[in-house]
């Protein structure tokens, strides 16, 4: 079936919808001119389609770097900064009603219904299904369009009423080919998603402008937007100055897997507990306060508790730390961490009432100091800038603004039994930083490791299996599981990482040889596959059968040395519920 719905664009031969003229009508949002940069870069949508497809498809890091700076040498500049944009994180929401656009690639093939169902099951992606089933593109001169073009024309048909939308997208569909109409219909639903650090981005573009990666991801991260300014703009020295909420990039450990004695001397290295938050900064410039999490969101108003500390951070301090849920508590520290569940519960909400503040009270953790008096600190040694630190929180002395404590050891093995207690403390484990180490860009090998705790594991069975995303698009490999509570089965996690490709393989040709039932793109599947899904932690849930929520699940290892009647039971999630996890 999936190459009938593959080939299916050989057979239909109508063009869109005007009865075989291949004359561009005008659109609705504005004449289809040919667009070219003054820098002489080309403007093609198809040059950033083709830049996404071969990402997609590439697993070689050296090749996509090679793309993306060759895309970010030839492309007008509009689209460059559409690019980096989307490729550090700012995602287009959605433009459009998705059940729109099956109606329109129905009415356009003339293709019954049920078979335009049968397509999407198959395919598993609405985007790619209806870029495969939609006639042959109708190539005319001038009719090229750059990305910076149609993003611009979201913005403006967004608001218009849906006749507007249907000529717009219908005869962009006209004049593009199968990947950039796949891309496009990404874009237009939110869906759009690139496997591309944005480290890999940063030393592209650094390829091609005399900047160095590191001042190039400081200067595009914070609050810019791509509609309004120029790439000069954008990697601009003056861009930076005049954004007083711009936070420095987030400087990543790496996890640390061999012995921990192989970091040399103990004394050498600072230990703190690894807290299990947002990653976030506080930002006091210019008499106004910031918060950024390390997902570049500018999350100042979620967290009211935060107010107190404008004024009373010293101006120009930029600090490095947790977003979490703390408790005030009568220990050592003054505060007692929270489950992350509790820290979920403000997660995304626009107004938090008075009973949120109370039962899930939010204050940082600080552990870096980035920036103190307008200066950057971040190429000074840790112990100088913990000492600072030091003397800022003393300062502030208020609840919400608390100080990451320095774990006291003298010898690896004393650091280990000390590890062993984190996850009474909802720490996930240790961070580890070299004490002499600079703040750098992005995540860097040597100076900061991360040493977590072991996840938790249960063995589950798989019964429900549906296809992936982006090069996995025609493989199951998104998978449903449960444990046994008595005679019957119960879902509790879904997982979609953590085998290789060739366990992938194996498992898509069990679901297709397996299938019991077909609800939508999901398979219901023989449950005979047993897994080990590991998991960070867990919470009680009211919106799930299983009455419990995992973080983080993911599939550890594929036990095909178990068999169903095996797995562990719902009663066993239930006792890890009691020890350690958030029953509210």
């Amino acid at each position: 079936m999936i190459e009938q719905v593959k080939n299916i664009e050989q057979v239909l031969s109508p063009p869109l919808g005007d009865g075989g003229t291949k004359q561009a009508p005008s659109s609705p949002l504005g004449p289809p001119v040919p667009e070219r940069t003054g820098d002489g870069g080309t403007a093609g949508f198809s040059l950033f389609s083709s830049l996404v497809t071969f990402l997609g498809t590439s697993t070689k890091t050296t090749d996509k770097l090679n793309a993306l700076a060759d895309y970010f040498v030839h492309a007008g500049d509009a689209d460059k900064v559409w690019v980096i944009a989307l490729f550090s994180g700012r995602r287009p929401k959605r433009m459009i009603n998705s059940s729109l656009l099956p109606l329109w690639c129905i009415e356009i093939t003339g293709l019954p219904a049920w078979l335009f169902e049968e397509s999407y099951h198959t395919v598993g992606d609405l985007a790619e299904t209806i870029a495969l089933l939609l006639p042959p593109q109708i190539k005319v001169p001038g009719a090229e369009r750059s990305l910076s073009y149609y993003m611009a024309q979201f913005a403006i048909f967004e608001k218009q009423d849906e006749a507007v939308k249907h000529a717009f997208i219908t005869q962009a569909w006209q004049h593009m080919g199968k990947d950039e109409r796949f891309v496009f219909n990404k874009l237009l639903t939110g869906g759009f998603r690139i496997g591309v650090s944005q480290k890999l981005m940063v030393n592209a573009l650094a390829k091609s402008v005399n900047i160095s990666p590191s001042v190039i991801a400081h200067r595009i991260s914070g609050n810019w937007d791509p509609s309004t300014i120029s790439f000069i703009e954008l990697l601009s020295e003056h861009a930076h100055t005049v954004d007083v909420s711009k936070p420095y990039p987030f400087y990543l450990a790496y996890a640390l897997e061999e012995d921990v004695s192989a970091l040399g001397e103990p004394h050498e290295w600072q230990a703190e507990w690894k807290w299990d938050g947002i990653r976030g900064q506080i930002i006091q410039r210019n008499n106004e306060l910031f918060i950024w999490s390390r997902g570049e969101e500018l999350m100042t108003g979620k967290f009211p508790e935060y107010d107190i500390l404008q004024g009373l951070l010293p101006e120009g301090t930029v600090v490095d730390g947790e977003i979490i849920s703390i408790a005030k508590a009568n220990n050592a520290w003054g505060f007692a961490p929270m489950p992350f569940a509790f820290l979920q519960t403000r997660i995304g909400r626009k107004n938090v009432t008075k009973k949120q503040l109370q039962e899930a009270p939010v204050g940082f953790i600080a552990y870096d100091l980035l920036e103190f008096n307008y200066e950057d600190w971040r190429p000074r040694p840790l112990t100088e800038r913990r000492a600072k630190l030091e003397e800022i929180y003393a300062q502030v002395n208020q609840s919400v603004f608390r100080l990451s404590p320095v774990i006291q050891y003298n010898t690896w093995d004393e650091l280990i039994e000390l590890r062993r207690q984190s996850r009474d403390l909802f720490a996930e484990g240790l961070m580890l930083k070299r004490k002499s180490s600079e703040y750098q860009v992005g995540r860097k090998v040597g100076d900061w490791w991360k040493w977590k705790i072991d996840p938790f594991t249960i063995d589950a069975v798989m019964i429900y299996a549906q296809k992936g995303h982006g090069r996995r698009s025609n493989l199951y490999t998104d998978y449903t599981f449960a444990v046994r509570d008595g005679d019957k089965l119960v879902s509790f996690a879904k997982a979609y990482s953590g085998l290789t490709d060739k366990e992938f393989a194996q498992v898509d040709n069990f679901v297709k040889r397996n299938s019991i039932e077909k609800f939508g793109p999901v398979r219901t599947v023989k449950p005979e596959l047993v897994f080990e899904i590991a998991f960070e932690g867990i919470a009680a849930s009211s919106r799930h059968k299983s009455g419990v929520a995992l973080r983080f699940p993911r599939i550890s290892r594929w036990r095909t040395d178990k068999k169903t009647d095996e797995i562990n039971t719902l009663d066993d999630l239930k006792k890890m519920l009691q020890l350690y996890g958030n029953k509210t």
